[in-house]
């Protein structure tokens, strides 16, 4: 039995925890709020991440240390993140313990092919030149002995157990099927290939680094399903419901520029635009072949979104979330 601590209590953390645990392992899930207390087998524990000294304390006797966190406010990240990944690597660099960081595909940019996670990291913004800048650091600190450091990439998640803030696509196109309203994307073109990255999936593939002395010193993407357009998803949502395919309908940039004005999240999306209007492909068969996994097929992340977005409608009348941020981790 060997002791892990994941920081962030989100839906990549908790089931990064419960992986962990199902292997055998004691786990502290840590989180400003606290959360996961729930969790059978899980010590869940409220702390500020940005306190090096205080995550080092937790971090003590640990075999790795899991990155989960994700800073709400999509707007601030250059305030945010920064303080966040310094502090954790510095409590791995203090403590031995394995780095383990939940990304996402923001470093490549403009891509014309499937991303492997060998392909060059050529941002074309500040948040993904922050993700690289980032990992670029913890790679120094790894290329210099100071710690073991590994990054795991997932495109745009879906899955149950996460509300709008994290999916778009559970907030742009499943929820308003599943409550049989028009579908508005803020962007894209709704026929264009999309990979989405179910959540769970994430978690499995983090305490897999984790326990993996294979994981150390690059990235791995994580298994997802074969890329599906809105459009198809939309679709396929209608059929689980019992309703029409819907028409679904961009908002012209213009517009969403426009709200931009007011709303600081449509103003951030023009940097990630790119990932929406053309194909954005995710290559994991290196990591499926590498750890053999495979992603969850995306039949059953369909309909189990589906169900966890009724769920959440019925209990409480709204939409999962009241906001969504475009992003991974």
């Amino acid at each position: 039995m060997g002791r892990y601590v994941v920081m962030g209590a989100g839906a990549v953390g908790q089931r990064t925890a419960r992986e962990l645990v199902a292997s055998g392992h004691e786990v502290r899930l840590v989180s400003r709020s606290g959360r996961g207390a729930h969790l059978a087998g899980v010590e869940a524990i409220s702390a500020d991440a940005t306190d090096v000294d205080r995550v080092t304390e937790l971090t003590q006797g640990a075999a790795a240390l899991v990155n989960a966190l994700n800073p709400p406010d999509y707007s601030a990240w250059d305030r945010d993140w920064p303080p966040l990944a310094a502090s954790l690597l510095g409590a791995a660099e203090r403590t031995g313990a394995g780095l383990v960081i939940v990304g996402n595909l923001y470093g490549y940019g403009r891509v014309d092919e499937p991303m492997t996670a060998h392909t060059p990291l050529r941002p074309n913004g500040h948040k993904g030149e922050l993700r690289v800048r980032m990992w670029d650091e913890a790679l120094a600190a790894a290329a210099q002995g100071r710690v073991r450091v590994t990054e795991l990439r997932a495109s745009d998640y879906t899955g149950p157990g996460i509300g709008g803030r994290t999916s778009m696509l559970q907030e742009l196109v499943v929820a308003p099927v599943v409550r049989r309203r028009p579908v508005w994307l803020l962007v894209g073109d709704p026929d264009a290939p999309h990979t989405w990255t179910d959540v769970r999936d994430t978690g499995r593939l983090a305490a897999a680094l984790a326990q993996d002395d294979r994981a150390w010193g690059r990235a791995w993407h994580v298994p997802s399903a074969p890329a599906r357009s809105m459009r198809q998803v939309a679709a396929e949502v209608a059929a689980l419901v019992g309703r029409r395919a819907p028409a679904v309908r961009a908002i012209p940039a213009p517009v969403v520029r426009g709200m931009g004005l007011a709303v600081p999240f449509l103003r951030e999306l023009g940097e990630t635009r790119h990932q929406f209007d053309r194909p954005f492909v995710l290559d994991s068969s290196e990591t499926e072949r590498v750890f053999g996994m495979a992603p969850t097929p995306w039949e059953q992340t369909l309909a189990d979104t589906v169900a966890f977005v009724q769920g959440r409608t019925a209990h409480t009348g709204e939409l999962p979330g009241n906001g969504i941020s475009a992003t991974a981790a």
